[in-house]
């Protein structure tokens, strides 16, 4: 009925569209959303599907060889080499068998040894295996050893003190042989030391082969990565520990030292080069080790074995 203002959605104006405000959505509905993205990034997108399969594939290799370097996985290869890491206790994780092997003595020891530790084993192909080792001779086994968990420099010391002892520290500067870092790790434990230094660079870690030489006493002695050897040794002296160097040139024999009873730390050279110009500077003393047979040095791991037992000798 004409006038009738009680009817429901009845227009009351001749004015069109909506007559209240839209909140800024249809300004906001006009900005731009940035660049597009690459087609790789774009979810549903056949490149975006390619590049999420090769990264799956990627997380389930194997890290290449790299000596141990930090956050990197080690892998062990060949018959033999692999047999006497198991033997030695390397904490080595998986163990890679080549897919129809030609079965031996060495392989026979290297599954049993790595059943009896409860190691993951993996069979695969020779391909595969080729492409893991970047074509070495694997012989059809390779063993995956974890990266090392290095622990902090002060952690060494604190332990010590926490136990109520003295610390016993050896710092190794310029050492770059894992052998050298395996037989200073077994000296440390052998006497009674509570842990190895040794700095991020230019230096030795804890490879396999650090680990064999070791003889298991790795597991049980902390290895301490340092990114400034200098402001290590500083930070340890601040701690109250003397650091003592060991050099040919030293102004005190070893026999002479008086501070191996209380907390020290022994810093050991290269069998080349010694300490290096920093590392001698900051050295509370330095030490040189009488050798009447007429050697000018020894070599890193002697060394230290050397002093060692003259500190266990006096602590005793």
């Amino acid at each position: 009925m004409a006038g009738n203002s009680q009817r429901r959605n009845r227009r009351t104006s001749n004015k069109k569209g909506a007559q209240v405000g839209s909140g800024g959505k249809r300004r906001r509905s006009l900005e731009g959303k940035g660049p597009t993205p690459p087609a790789s990034a774009r979810k549903g997108h056949v490149k975006n599907r390619v590049a999420s399969a090769k990264a799956k594939q990627e997380a389930k290799r194997p890290a290449p060889r790299r000596g141990g370097a930090k956050g990197t996985a080690e892998l062990v290869v060949g018959r033999n080499p692999v047999v006497e890491a198991l033997r030695e206790g390397v904490p080595a994780t998986t163990l890679y068998v080549q897919q129809f092997i030609d079965s031996d003595e060495r392989v026979r020891e290297a599954l049993q040894l790595a059943a009896d530790r409860g190691m993951n084993l993996m069979e695969a192909p020779r391909p595969e295996l080729d492409r893991m080792t970047n074509g070495l001779n694997h012989q059809g086994l390779v063993a995956q050893i974890p990266p090392y968990d290095y622990a902090h420099p002060e952690d060494l010391a604190a332990a010590a003190f926490d136990a109520g002892e003295d610390p016993l520290i050896v710092a190794l500067d310029g050492v770059t042989d894992p052998r050298n870092l395996g037989a200073v790790v077994r000296s440390v434990s052998a006497f009674g030391g509570h842990g190895v230094v040794v700095p991020e660079r230019r230096a030795a870690g804890m490879t396999a082969g650090a680990w064999k030489t070791s003889a298991g006493t790795a597991a049980r002695t902390p290895v301490a990565r340092a990114t400034n050897l200098t402001r290590a040794l500083e930070s340890y002296q601040k701690a109250g520990l003397t650091v003592v160097g060991l050099a040919a040139d030293g102004d005190t024999e070893l026999q002479d030292l008086e501070v191996l009873d209380g907390p020290v730390v022994i810093v050991v050279g290269s069998e080349g080069k010694g300490l290096s110009r920093l590392v001698g500077e900051t050295c509370d003393l330095r030490v040189r080790i009488p050798m009447p047979g007429g050697a000018e040095s020894l070599n890193a791991g002697v060394a230290a074995g050397v002093v060692l037992w003259e500190a266990a000798r006096r602590r005793a």
